[in-house]
């Protein structure tokens, strides 16, 4: 069955009632306009998740929800997909101007997975490994070369994230890019001049958090151990542990596995405060921690690092902390405390505490780790509300305080993460797990095809 736009938001919201979800904000009168979509037909709830997703944020968003995900995927198809001189494969992006970045492709390619889209986690990888340098140097970028940036440890998850939509073939890897992913891997290990097993940043713009200079340091300092590198290493190492489990390559995956059983053992050791109940970043060089309270300072909840007792203090007492980071459209990338924390933009990409959806997605993914589904609703709840009740169009990164959008203003990236959250959590789904089998959610639930 389907029912009619126009005809659905005339009528009376007691057909199911508004749901107070979280902050009672889905109301029919901040929903956005958007022009020839309100003459789009959309299909009623068909699923137990899709009927309470649907109880939750009312029919007025439930329609929006359906236009953002077809307007999503027609900005992806229209000036998402792209070729650059020299390259034959078709890439990735989700920037209105030409290029191509680390993290950015994994987060990008986990929206796609919704729609069960998996040839673009291979595309750009490829090509960044095909670019790899013979230290294993890859830099984090495709047009321009940052200066030992290198990319960001994302890139077997990258490789895991295609398989699994893709019968399990991993037989592409084998051989050289398994070598080169190997190599990569190794050159991060690399930047640990004092030899402890935990490597450095870069920079803050290294690290994807542009401006936390207090944090992470300006360009090449290469000082800071950060707790955020070290818990992406650690799902790496996992997930080059499921690519050499695939190819039979038992010892390697003993390998892997104890490699990232050490990293797990260096981050409760090395960057846990019991007194203030936190993980912080250290400096190599002088040894101490780097107390500046960041949204990565939780990225051990994504990797599974943190004990049950040490995630349930990093929650209780830093992440639901309304003077820190639990803002009006949590999480805030910078704790309200710190003394650089600024919302809005300078003409940059702001840190400072403005809500970002790389650490959003893992941080929710890791509270649902953990048992605290109740927090994770209400995440997903608020930045539903953010991203489709108070804006009209997808922004690159939010106003933690408002809501109000920021940054790139065609922005088709992975700020659309926001949109699926709120069923991932209906489903208990995490697109980014290692190792459970794969679902197009939006295409099963919602039935909404990327049409590729």
């Amino acid at each position: 069955m389907v029912i009619h736009r126009r005809e659905f938001l005339a009528a009376s919201a007691s057909l199911i009632g508004l749901a107070a979800v979280g902050r009672s904000a889905f109301s029919q009168s901040t929903m956005p306009a958007t022009g020839p979509a309100a003459e789009q037909s959309v299909p009623l709830p068909a699923t137990p998740a899709t009927n309470l997703l649907y109880t939750e944020i009312g029919d007025p968003a439930w329609i929006e929800l359906h236009h953002r995900l077809l307007t999503t995927n027609g900005d992806i198809r229209s000036r998402g997909l792209r070729n650059i001189p020299g390259v034959k494969a078709t890439l990735l992006t989700g920037y209105p101007y030409n290029e191509f970045y680390d993290w950015d492709l994994y987060f990008e390619n986990l929206y796609l997975s919704y729609f069960g889209v998996w040839a673009y986690c291979f595309t750009n990888l490829k090509e960044f490994l095909d670019r790899e340098q013979p230290d294993g140097y890859i830099s984090r970028s495709l047009i321009k070369q940052r200066d030992r940036q290198q990319f960001k440890p994302f890139l077997a998850q990258l490789v895991v994230l295609g398989a699994k939509q893709n019968n399990n073939d991993y037989e592409w890897v084998r051989g050289n890019y398994y070598d080169r992913l190997t190599k990569y891997l190794d050159k991060w290990f690399s930047y640990d001049s004092d030899k402890n097993g935990l490597p450095v940043w870069n920079s803050a713009d290294a690290a994807g958090t542009d401006n936390q200079w207090s944090r992470a340091g300006r360009l090449a300092a290469f000082e800071v151990e950060g707790v955020d590198l070290a818990s992406y290493l650690v799902r790496e190492l996992r997930a080059m542990a499921v690519i050499a489990d695939r190819l039979g390559l038992k010892t390697d995956v003993r390998a892997f596995n104890d490699r990232a059983d050490r990293v797990v053992q260096l981050i409760n050791d090395t960057f846990w405060d019991e007194q203030e109940g936190m993980y912080y970043d250290r400096n190599e060089k002088t040894g101490k921690p780097v107390k500046v309270k960041s949204a990565t300072c939780f990225t051990p909840l994504f990797a599974g690092a943190a004990t049950p007792e040490r995630a349930r203090r990093i929650v209780k007492d830093h992440l639901l902390n309304e003077n820190e980071f639990w803002l009006p459209y949590p999480v805030a990338s910078y704790a309200k405390t710190e003394p650089d924390y600024y919302q809005g933009s300078h003409n940059e990409c702001n840190w400072r505490g403005s809500t970002w959806a790389p650490t959003n997605y893992m941080i929710f993914q890791g509270l649902m780790r953990y048992g605290f589904v109740g927090v994770a609703k209400d995440l997903a709840t608020r930045l539903f509300e953010m991203a489709v009740v108070k804006n009209p169009v997808l922004r690159e990164y939010y106003n933690a305080e408002t809501g109000a959008g920021l940054g790139q203003t065609q922005f088709w990236g992975f700020t659309s993460l926001y949109y699926v959250m709120l069923l991932e959590y209906h489903l208990g789904y995490d697109a980014s797990d290692l190792k459970k089998e794969f679902k197009p959610i939006v295409t099963e639930e919602l039935g909404i095809q990327f049409q590729a």
